[in-house]
């Protein structure tokens, strides 16, 4: 039996009705690309699974990735075999089985410096890298390694410095919008029955003796607290994970500590290339990564023990980046180059190093307290692995016989005729009246579900209008993404259900209003709400702008922390209103004149009590 895969407003309130009526057999406590990918796991085995998220899917480590599926080319020089193999056969799974609507295979040129021994040496490195990307004798899904002259690579590259190089050796990689694939994942975990929701918080567990039977939840949208019950929880919370297992009272098994990595975007035309980069840095290593109409460049891997809702990019770290790929470009980029920037935290297993790249990327399961398992560490590349060994350890725990993992089998929804549908694309496009690439746009976000996006427009055509200064993007997305995929606020949308944030030159501000009024038309926002949502996700783009000019993390985090969340200027709103209300209630009862006038007191009431004090809202930490 499947379910509906949607998640508007009605399934999240059917979801908190299931959680808090039945005792489920596997709660997971996180909603990013390892906590969605349990969800699926534990519910495609017939285990009653459910899942609760702090905030918005993918709002942590998941959206902020460089958006790489890959096996890890640095982990072959440390001799990590087995971790660049698992990562390769999962690449392989996602590329041609899982989602191959989401990810695609992406090439890059890793140019050489010395003529003989590195050619050698880099090129059997990746011809490592293509035998261990077989599958028991499946192909991989992307072409093998070649060897390239200057020429070529010149040929290829017209904005590569020619004295940067003397050859070049390209390989494949793939690549996927991480936090589309989470909105992706919850839904198929939805599908075949979990009960979902985001902006419910874990505020502490319930324990019996030593046993953690459940959860004491806190849904944010409703300021409604309750318990969930489950047989074992599974903390899934990345670089919260010491957090979470500080509210059983015990200490865990492994400490994880978070690393910064934080990536530009530039404009496509900034620079000449057919394929990617992958360059080396005296830390680690940088990548340059074609990303539709933009560049992806990044990552910087430094130690953060900052705010982990809201890691900050500094002057400093952008500063690096372009002084690193400026060294193997014609005409170098500049600030103004730069149309977005995101930081997020990598959740790595503490070792004994302090340098935060030498870190483990394996993951850790445990059973810390009887009832709840914590899984960490790892790559997004091996969520799946992760998820099946969280759920194998969970299961071994309860009655019965619980049958293994089927999640490698198992495509997410809007995969399954995904290649039917690309190879109609032009026929589609001439039926919808859109372009056909309007139409490649759709199947590469929502594969065969983008006939729900057409549908939409069909009723409302003004919904294929594009959206203020993000043409890539058209107002059924923002429709869709609320009535379909569980966005609940504004910047659920502008920063994961789409990638505005980061794409546009204004960082989505000319689209928030027009994206706000679309939401509030289906999740029935009143004018006051509307504005707050915009101001809300203003401020946090002013916020984010300031702190990426600041010189070092600690005042790059104090400024970014100035802009409230959403919840946090809800609630803010929530009080003044009720403290106006209150204090009309009291000058009417003391003040009204003869046949219910309003007193003076009464006229100076603020017309948009919903809104007042929202932008006096503490910071907060998300």
């Amino acid at each position: 039996m499947t379910y509906p895969s949607r998640l508007g407003p009605a399934e999240r309130a059917a979801a908190i009705a299931a959680l808090k009526d039945t005792e489920l057999d596997i709660l997971v406590v996180g909603g990013g690309i390892v906590g969605a990918g349990s969800a699926v796991d534990a519910a495609t085995r017939g285990l009653t699974t459910g899942l609760v998220e702090a905030r918005d899917f993918a709002s942590g480590t998941s959206s902020r990735s460089s958006k790489l599926v890959h096996g890890g080319i640095r982990y072959l020089e440390q001799l990590d075999f087995r971790l660049v193999r698992e990562a390769l056969i999962e690449r392989g799974l996602l590329l041609q089985r899982i989602a191959p609507h989401l990810v695609k295979p992406v090439r890059f040129l890793y140019p050489l410096h010395k003529r003989v021994w590195e050619r050698f040496y880099i090129g059997a490195g990746m011809m490592l890298y293509d035998i261990f990307s077989y599958t028991g004798g499946r192909p991989p899904g992307v072409p093998h390694h070649r060897h390239l002259s200057k020429r070529q690579v010149l040929n290829a590259i017209p904005s590569m410095n020619k004295d940067a190089l003397v050859g070049g050796i390209t390989y494949y990689d793939a690549q996927v919008d991480d936090a589309r694939y989470v909105a992706n994942l919850v839904r198929t975990a939805a599908h075949y029955g979990a009960h979902i929701a985001s902006r419910v918080r874990v505020e502490g567990f319930i324990k019996v003796g030593e046993r953690v039977v459940g959860v004491r939840a806190h849904d944010l949208e409703t300021d409604e607290r309750f318990d969930i019950r489950a047989k074992q929880v599974v903390n899934a919370t990345g670089v919260w994970t010491d957090d979470t297992q500080s509210m059983v009272g015990e200490r865990g098994q492994f400490k994880v500590r978070a690393s910064k990595g934080i990536h530009l975007v530039v404009p496509r035309d900034r620079f000449q290339s057919t394929m990617g980069l992958l360059l080396r840095t005296e830390k680690s290593v940088l990548f340059v990564i074609p990303w539709g109409r933009h560049w992806l460049i990044g990552t910087t891997d430094t130690d953060w023990h900052l705010d982990k809702a809201h890691p900050a990019a500094t002057a400093a770290d952008i500063d690096y980046l372009l002084a690193h790929v400026n060294e193997i470009l014609n005409i170098p980029l500049t600030r103004e180059d730069v149309e977005g920037v995101y930081a997020g935290l990598r959740p790595l297993l503490a070792g004994e190093s302090e340098q935060t790249s030498k870190l483990s990327r394996e993951h850790l399961v445990a059973h810390s307290v009887p009832g709840l398992v914590v899984i960490a560490g790892g790559k997004w590349t091996t969520y799946r692995v992760m998820a099946k060994d969280a759920v194998d350890a969970a299961v071994s725990a309860l009655d019965g016989k619980t049958p293994a993992s089927t999640t490698m089998d198992i495509a997410l929804v809007g995969a399954e005729g995904y290649q039917a549908a690309w190879n109609r694309r032009h026929r589609i496009a001439q039926e919808s009246g859109l372009h056909v690439a309007r139409i490649e746009h759709l199947l590469n976000r929502y594969g065969t579900f983008a006939e729900d996006i057409l549908a939409l427009i069909r009723e409302d055509p003004s919904l294929a209008d594009p959206l203020p200064g993000a043409d890539d993007y058209v107002g059924a997305e923002v429709v869709y993404a609320a009535t379909h995929e569980g966005a609940l606020h504004l910047e659920d949308v502008l920063a994961r259900r789409t990638r505005i944030s980061i794409e546009a030159w204004d960082r989505g501000a000319s689209a928030a209003p027009v994206a706000a009024s679309l939401m509030a038309r289906v999740l029935g926002w009143d004018s006051d709400r509307e504005e707050r949502e915009v101001r809300t996700y203003l401020r946090r783009v002013e916020a984010e702008r300031a702190s990426q000019l600041q010189p070092d993390d600690e005042s790059a985090d104090r400024i970014r922390l100035e802009a409230p969340d959403i919840v946090e200027a809800d609630a803010a709103a929530a009080k003044s209103a009720s403290k106006a209300a209150a204090a009309k209630a009291g000058t009417a009862k003391a003040g009204t004149s003869r046949a219910g006038t309003p007193t003076s007191a009464d006229q100076a009431a603020p017309k948009h009590v919903q809104g007042a004090g929202a932008e006096d809202a503490p910071p907060t930490d998300g």
